[in-house]
């Protein structure tokens, strides 16, 4: 046996198992695809890394067993991510929202930081390696794998498969763990773009692609839940924050709620422009909370030009409707080349949520973002990454 255990994908999993194991004094080989090791780390966050959430738990996580990731973040919790990365010289500043960033450092001292201590355990990441064949033994596994131009074959007892989901696919993310598992018929749950900004065709387009570059400050629901976040128009529909979260949740043919205004109510501002200056044009009021931009774009659906004193009981139920419940009929999503995540994934009921073994095949774990858990935008992601290195580590 060459090591302890294999390790397929040096991504935020991969690391942290690699790291964690060798505090346990376990021997790993990890084998990463890329030239370099985190590649989709040093791309997060404008290449700053959300690297956790504060108030990461349970909650933030979408998958068709919400209970499957407790256990895991009982091993690992946001604490220990905050502490580790202290450790390591990497103090957290919160942005918003419980998200914390680096505060003086970036998403290449957060890699730095695994691959120094990979080198210092003797954690051995073996970069451009491009998994092959995967061959299970009686007592453990054969890798085959290629690195320029020469075939390679490694074993060992127990074998880690890290290696993403299918967003970004020039960082060279792969359906590799998917196939592996279909291979060995462990169910899939269907997979999509999460975290991905949506499109707008057909007779609204214009008017989405006009306001190219405004942002809003909105609340953006559908049946299920809403997310209170800015939300920003572009040339081929919305993204922004709000319309990343929602996208998680969305499904084709569906309608998503834009409250224009979440923490005000128009009808109750209106009611007050009356009273103190009823010759107010609506334009005027809605440019208090708008750019003129958008305030003008609203004209395609409101009365923008009258006074307020002179708007009817209709036209009022209009602007209620109009700026409390936009209503938005996303055509689909930019696919994986712009979503930062993956929805659906291996079927967590093929995997114990205690260890994140394979339960049909003893010595085998997945972890991270090809198990059906997807977390919310901000740092979730990172979390139960890092959560599930941990735990793997643990038992391998």
């Amino acid at each position: 046996m060459n090591a302890d255990a294999i390790i397929i994908g040096a991504g935020a999993c991969g690391l942290m198992c690699a790291v964690q194991a060798g505090y346990l004094g376990k021997k790993v080989i990890v084998l990463e695809k890329n030239e370099k090791p985190g590649a989709k780390i040093l791309i997060s966050g404008g290449g700053r890394c959300n690297y956790t959430n504060q108030f990461a738990s349970a909650e933030q996580f979408i998958s068709a067993n919400p209970h499957f990731i407790k256990s895991s973040f009982t091993q690992w919790t946001v604490d220990d991510t905050i502490g580790f990365f202290e450790t390591y010289g990497i103090q957290g500043k919160e942005k918003t929202l419980g998200q914390l960033f680096p505060d003086d450092k970036n998403a290449k001292d957060v890699v730095q930081v695994f691959t120094s201590i990979c080198e210092d355990l003797g954690q051995e990441i073996r970069c451009n390696a491009d998994v092959k064949d995967i061959e299970i033994l009686q007592n453990g596994f054969q890798v085959s794998y290629e690195k320029n131009g020469k075939k390679n074959v490694l074993t060992a007892e127990k074998l880690v498969v890290a290696t993403g989901g299918l967003p970004i696919p020039k960082m060279g993310a792969t359906d590799f763990a998917l196939r592996f598992a279909r291979k060995q018929n462990l169910k899939i749950v269907e997979t999509a773009p999460a975290l991905v900004p949506l499109t707008i065709t057909g007779k609204d387009e214009e008017w989405f692609a006009q306001l190219s570059g405004n942002s809003v400050f909105c609340e953006v629901s559908n049946d299920e839940i809403s997310f209170e976040e800015n939300i920003l128009f572009t040339h081929w529909g919305l993204s922004g924050p709000a319309i990343l979260q929602i996208s998680s949740f969305w499904r084709r043919g569906e309608v998503v709620n834009l409250n224009l205004l979440p923490h005000q109510n128009i009808v109750s501002l209106l009611d007050e422009e009356r009273k103190t200056n009823g010759k107010t044009l609506l334009s005027t009021l809605l440019n208090r909370f708008y750019t003129k931009k958008f305030t003008d774009a609203l004209g395609k659906f409101l009365p923008l030009s009258k006074p307020v004193a002179s708007l009817t009981n209709v036209e009022i139920q209009l602007i209620e409707q109009t700026i409390h419940e936009f209503k938005v009929k996303p055509a689909g999503d930019k696919g994986y080349d712009k979503a930062e995540v993956m929805r659906g994934g291996i079927d967590t009921n093929e995997i114990s949520s205690k260890t994140l073994e394979c339960k049909k095949i003893p010595g085998l774990f997945f972890g991270g973002e090809c198990l059906d858990v997807t977390g919310w935008l901000g740092g979730y992601n990172f979390q139960w990454a890092w959560a599930s290195g941990f735990v793997i580590a643990q038992n391998i």
